[in-house]
C-alpha cells in the first residue's frame, strides 16, 4: 500500500512516517505541507492512499481532496482531525473521502482505517461513529430536532433565516436573553461545539418554523 500523507505540522508528519513504516506492506511515497503540494504529490507518486490533516493552511484538506479526486477520482482519501466533530465528518464523506479518523487514535486503529479504506471500504472512527449514530439510537427518547420544544424549534427555524439574536427577540417578542439561553439549550441537545455549526444545521434543516 502507497500513503501519502498530509499535514502542516513537519513533527506530526515524521512521526506518522516513522510510524506507518512500521506497518507491514505499508509504502511512504511522500508527504505535503498544504493543499497545493498535496495535489502535485499526488499526481507525482500516485498513492493509493491520501492521509491528510483536514486542517490545513490556506485551502482545507477538503479543498484538497476535492482536487485530487477531480484528478484521480480512484485515490482513497483518509482524513484526519482533532475534533470528533460529526458535522465535519458528514462533510467530508459527502465530498469523496474514504474514512475519518481523529489525531489521537491508538496505532492499530490507524493502521485498520488504512486498509480498510484501501480495500475499497469505509472506515470511521468508533469515537465519531457512536456520536453520529446516538440520535438514531434513542430507544424510545426523543434526540435530536424531536427533543426541541416548539419554542425552541421556532427559534431554530428563525435562525436558519439568517436572522440574529435581537431579531428574532423582536420577531417571538422575547428578550433577547431569552434567545441566547434557547441558543444554549439547543447546541446542547444537538451537539453543536460552535455557533456556526448551530447555524449551519439550521439552514439544513429549513428556514421555516415548525
Amino acid at each position: 500500500m502507497r500513503v501519502l500523507i498530509v499535514d502542516d505540522h513537519t513533527f506530526v508528519r515524521a512521526g506518522l512516517v516513522r510510524l506507518l513504516q512500521g506497518f507491514d506492506d505499508v509504502h511512504v511515497c511522500g508527504d505535503a505541507s498544504n493543499a497545493d503540494e498535496a495535489l502535485a504529490m499526488t499526481l507525482i507518486h500516485r498513492p493509493g492512499v491520501v492521509l491528510m490533516d483536514l486542517s490545513l493552511p490556506g485551502r482545507s484538506g477538503l479543498d484538497a481532496m476535492v482536487g485530487i479526486l477531480a484528478e484521480l477520482p480512484a485515490t482513497r482519501v483518509l482524513m484526519m482531525s482533532m475534533h470528533d466533530d460529526p458535522l465535519h465528518v458528514r462533510a467530508a464523506l459527502e465530498r469523496g473521502a474514504a474514512g475519518f479518523i481523529v489525531k489521537d487514535a491508538a496505532p492499530l486503529e490507524l493502521e485498520l482505517a488504512l486498509r480498510t479504506v484501501a480495500a475499497g471500504e469505509v472506515f470511521i472512527s468508533p469515537r465519531l461513529s457512536s456520536r453520529m449514530m446516538a440520535p438514531l439510537l434513542g430507544r424510545g427518547k426523543a434526540q435530536g430536532v424531536d427533543a426541541l420544544s416548539p419554542r425552541q424549534r421556532e427559534v431554530l427555524a428563525l435562525i436558519g433565516n439568517g436572522l440574529g439574536n435581537k431579531e428574532i427577540g423582536a420577531e417571538l417578542g422575547i428578550s433577547v436573553k431569552t434567545v441566547e439561553t434557547h441558543r444554549a439549550r439547543m447546541m446542547e441537545v444537538l451537539g453543536c461545539r460552535r455557533a456556526n455549526e448551530l447555524l449551519l444545521l439550521a439552514a439544513r434543516l429549513g428556514s421555516r418554523p415548525a
